[in-house]
Parts: C-alpha cells; structure tokens; sequence
C-alpha cells in the first residue's frame, strides 16, 4: 500500500504558474505503471488532468499547459501547471495503480488528500 500526500497548491492569477507535488511512502513508487493527477471543482465530478506510465508515456487533457514528470528516486511525481485560467480552479489529486494505461478514476485505487488551486481572474 503506498500513501500520497500533495503540496504546492494556492491562488494564482490568470496565466500564472503552480508546480504540484506529490510525495509517497509506504510501497515503492516506482512499482506502479501508472500514475496521475486528477482534479475536482465544486459541483462537478473529479476528472482526468495529466497521466503518465512507467515507461514514459503521458497524455493530458488541457492542451499540453501542463506536464507531470516522476521522480522514482525521491519518490515523487510533479505536475507543473502553466497559463493557468480560472476554470483550472479545482482541488488536484495524484494518484497511482498498478493496471495499464487509465483515464478512468474508478482504476485508481490509492489517492492523497488533495490541494486547492485557486486561480484569479
């Protein structure tokens, strides 16, 4: 079992720049394939940020603003967010399985607790 914890959330204003982290302990990170971010704003269902295998494959869903990159030494994945815009204003969460490539938030079986990103018009 591993445990995640994010940091580096907060407000920034349009167009700005945040660069998430995500640090686990417990199982070694580098045991699983695939790791994630996802986020949630209020009212609406958590979705699919950015993702990235063991093998180096990603993919994201905002336009290539932001890119996730693993660290297997440390232990850490990172999401460095871009030309931010208000509608990126979510709650962020990694997150990790075992499985192959996935988009799918039902896949992922272990989340940390999230971070608040807030960015100002």
């Amino acid at each position: 079992q591993v445990q995640l914890v994010e940091s580096g959330g907060g407000l920034v204003q349009a167009g700005g720049s945040l660069r998430l982290s995500c640090a686990a302990s417990g199982r070694t990170f580098s045991s699983y394939n695939m790791m994630a971010w996802f986020r949630q704003a209020p009212g609406k269902e958590r979705e699919f940020v950015v993702g990235i295998s063991r093998s180096g494959r990603s993919a994201d869903s905002v336009q290539g603003r932001f890119t996730i990159s693993r660290d297997n030494a440390k232990n850490t994945v990172y999401l460095q967010m871009n030309s931010l815009k208000p509608e990126d204003t979510a709650v962020y969460y990694c997150a990790v399985h075992d499985g192959s490539w996935s988009m799918n938030v039902n896949d992922y079986a272990y989340w940390g607790q999230g971070t608040q990103v807030t960015v100002s018009s």
